[in-house]
């Protein structure tokens, strides 16, 4: 029996995973929501570990780098007026960072994220953040469509346990694992760790 490949493999569209020194640094949502709000996610401490990681290397070689902030509704998740809507403290961008504030998951609809990269003139993007099956999932599925070649980093994801239409729980791990096999199926190439793109 032939080795089972990725639509991108079989499509002969697969390429290889971007290199910090040449690509935009995409950082997805991290902020304070998810480690003290109500949607806390369990891998969440590792997977700032990774992205502070990937960060401070991107600063070190003066690489491009955007950072992505949902605003929630006031008195909900991700309020922007409360703490809980904040950049988390290790993660947050310097005054001379660029940021992009969203209403939706994918953080191409309806802001300025589309004209920010191309004025940055990379087509290679180095995504991570969170939720890894919410909007990093929409963002990175979004990025092909406007001829992005994304490169995300596994372990600098993270995301929640969510319940089961038929009961019962998916836990963070499975989701994030289903979530990332399905994006390298046909929309970006997943690399393991932080490592992997220095």
């Amino acid at each position: 029996m032939s080795q089972l490949q990725t639509m991108l493999q079989l499509s002969g569209r697969g390429y290889a995973p971007a290199m910090l020194g040449a690509a935009t640094l995409l950082i997805i949502d991290a902020q304070e929501e998810y480690r003290s709000g109500v949607l806390a996610l369990p891998g969440l401490a590792p997977a700032m570990a990774e992205i502070a990681r990937l960060l401070s290397a991107a600063r070190a070689q003066n690489r491009p780098i955007v950072f992505v902030r949902h605003l929630g509704a006031p008195g909900s998740f991700l309020d922007p007026q409360t703490r809980r809507g904040h950049f988390l403290p290790e993660l947050a961008p310097l005054p001379n960072e660029l940021i992009v504030e969203k209403r939706l998951p994918n953080a191409f609809a309806g802001t300025e994220l589309n004209d920010t990269l191309i004025a940055l003139g990379h087509l290679d993007l180095i995504v991570c953040g969170f939720m890894t099956h919410s909007s990093v999932s929409t963002t990175v599925r979004a990025a092909k469509d406007y001829g992005y070649r994304c490169t995300l980093v596994d372990t600098a994801c993270a995301t929640r346990d969510i319940p089961l239409n038929e009961g019962g729980t998916l836990s963070a791990d499975q989701l994030h694992r289903m979530e990332m096999a399905a994006l390298a199926d046909n929309f970006a190439m997943v690399v393991p760790n932080a490592q992997a793109v220095m």
